[in-house]
């Protein structure tokens, strides 16, 4: 069975999932290709695929992924919010083909899904059970080719934190260090804690002139928080700590969230807002806590820096929790149950264009409102750098193009 998987890049939370994933899968009865549609910049994980016996090669132009689509049995495309993605699905000249989505973004918040990809695709496949609520799913004649397969996986033989009952102990935070994604109810929580003895480590690359770092300085507390950069070694850095704290903004952007899931493998005690992707993974209570407000995030952490019984059943939860039910293998049965499914079925073709439009601007706007909306409503997403699917980056991918400047106009 060969698999084509069309993919802006193997990079973050993507390129780790198939790692994983391409490890746990039958050799003999899957043959993976990896069809990158930028250079890579960071080939840690398109080199581990490599190494598990994935083929992994760049896109030369749109003909030269429309003839390995050809070449294909399933196309599987690793969806997100890229420009590139969105060139490659409305002006690739596909066949007809058996197609697969898995998508890496929730769709609750933008950016948010078109009903029409969903409808077009062969199997919609999402990483987080959360996105099933989704208004989008209503629109969506044929919802019997929906699934669920996440894509965050707990850490397999690493060795697990020791809960601690005496001296100090440590609450992690390991992720992105922006408030893009991050919530400022983290700083505000460590501030306002009545405990001496606590550690706050806080991992990510962080602009240390930018706005987290000035609002860590301006706490009434600032030596409380260790800014400890990038690991190349989570599972190293996350076992030191004994809390996970991960409060992130309503309308963030992840799905499977890897880290939480990684931190929950180790023992780690997470608390979360209540959010629904975290939400899909959290049971309140049981294999963690979900806070509602400061408040509420105040006196979780304060109940669990002071009880160790607590702490120790959670912990023991949180790894049964995940090894039940987060780890590669499962996702690699799903997949090729889903896979050896669709086999049976006849390729056909599939008008990825008329979901999505023709245009740059289009592009982007659909990412941005089912009914693909007006100039008008590009505003909040004109600003700042061109960070993943943001309108700078669509810019900076498609320089000069007349349908985005007019979204400016």
């Amino acid at each position: 069975m060969k698999i084509l998987h069309v993919t802006p890049h193997l990079g973050g939370g993507v390129g780790k999932a198939h790692a994983a994933l391409s490890a746990a899968l039958p050799k003999n009865a899957v043959e993976q290709t990896f069809l990158l549609l930028e250079q890579p910049r960071d080939p840690r994980y398109a080199n581990l695929i490599a190494e598990n016996g994935a083929a992994v090669v760049v896109a030369g132009d749109l003909g030269h992924i429309a003839r390995l689509a050809n070449a294909a049995d399933i196309v599987q495309f690793e969806f997100w919010n890229h420009p590139r993605l969105f060139e490659c699905l409305a002006r690739c000249e596909f066949p007809a083909m058996r197609s697969v989505f898995w998508s890496h973004i929730s769709g609750l918040a933008p950016p948010i899904i078109q009903p029409g990809l969903m409808q077009e695709a062969a199997r919609f496949v999402f990483t987080t059970e959360a996105s099933l609520s989704m208004s989008a799913l209503k629109a969506v004649s044929e919802p019997g080719n929906i699934r669920v397969i996440n894509s965050g996986f707990g850490f397999a033989g690493a060795p697990k934190h020791t809960p601690r009952h005496n001296g100090k102990l440590t609450i992690a935070y390991l992720g992105t260090v922006d408030f893009v994604k991050m919530h400022p109810v983290f700083f505000d929580t460590v501030d306002r804690l009545d405990a001496d003895n606590v550690l706050i480590s806080v991992w990510g690359n962080v602009d240390l002139s930018g706005d987290v770092a000035r609002y860590a300085r301006a706490m009434r507390h600032p030596e409380r928080i260790a800014f400890r950069g990038e690991t190349a070694a989570p599972a190293v850095a996350l076992s030191q700590a004994d809390i996970f704290f991960y409060p992130l903004q309503s309308d963030h952007y992840g799905t499977a969230e890897n880290v939480l899931i990684e931190a929950m493998s180790l023992g780690l005690v997470p608390v979360v807002m209540n959010n629904p992707a975290e939400m899909a993974i959290v049971r309140d209570g049981e294999n963690g806590f979900v806070a509602h407000s400061t408040e509420q995030c105040i006196s979780l952490l304060q109940m669990l820096l002071s009880s160790p019984e607590q702490r120790s059943r959670i912990s023991q939860n949180a790894v049964r929790y995940v090894t039940e039910n987060r780890m590669p293998l499962q996702a690699a049965q799903e997949f090729m149950i889903l896979w050896l499914g669709l086999l049976g079925e006849p390729a056909r073709r599939c008008d990825f264009r008329r979901a999505i439009g023709e245009s740059p601007a289009d592009w982007f706007l659909a990412t941005q409102h089912l009914s693909g909306a007006g100039r008008e409503s590009a505003g909040r997403h004109v600003a700042g750098k061109p960070a993943k699917g943001s309108l700078a980056h669509f810019e900076s991918i498609f320089a000069g193009d007349t349908s985005l400047t007019r979204l400016r106009g």
